[in-house]
């Protein structure tokens, strides 16, 4: 099953969600802020995108980190950061199935469901 990942309020999210109803795409949305994550889902991301792609540096909540914690990022550190503030997720992120993607492109989108 197709698994939508963000924070309901998001405007990439909504435009993401917007597209897979409008494409009959049948998925689950899960809210970070009400549905929580787990250590093991963020260990199976960082394994499968790297903590450069999943940790949206253009976020508030990168840059209310301290510039000690954001030079020292890796992928031991963004799992911790990533539990405790998951709105640092790239969002929206996209389970597909088949892989998982972040971001929204309604080409993207249109390449891995057509």
């Amino acid at each position: 099953m197709v698994t939508l990942y963000g924070i309901k309020n998001c405007d990439s999210v909504k435009k993401a969600r917007k597209w897979l109803d409008a494409h009959d795409v049948d998925y689950r949305f899960h809210d970070f802020r009400s549905d929580g994550i787990n250590a093991q889902q963020v260990d199976g991301w960082l394994a499968a995108l790297g903590w450069e792609t999943l940790v949206n540096k253009r976020s508030t909540t990168w840059k209310q980190l301290s510039e000690t914690t954001r030079n020292a990022m890796d992928t031991k550190l963004a799992a911790s950061v990533l539990l405790e503030q998951p709105t640092l997720i790239k969002r929206p992120l996209l389970d597909s199935g088949k892989g998982l993607s972040v971001g929204f492109k309604d080409s993207d989108y249109q390449q891995l469901f057509t």
